[in-house]
């Protein structure tokens, strides 16, 4: 499994949910947040990492703590 994190810096562009909307949403804030805090591993999260402008993504190895990306 891996852990999904969106940090302070989303400026809320949405290509996130735009590349992987079964994992990203934009919330009331219009900053984007994961659909849930651990997935199983899924190229779509990894597209979404690399679609960010602002690099806010961030994809962690749940059971080893190690970066996945960026």
């Amino acid at each position: 499994m891996w852990r999904v994190r969106v940090d302070g810096g989303c400026i809320g562009s949405g290509s996130c949910a735009g590349v992987a909307p079964g994992h990203f949403a934009l919330g009331a804030d219009n900053r984007s947040h994961p659909l849930a805090p651990e997935v199983a591993p899924h190229e779509a999260v990894l597209d979404a990492v690399a679609s960010c402008p602002v690099e806010a993504i961030t994809v962690v190895d749940a059971a080893t703590g190690e970066v996945v990306e960026p």
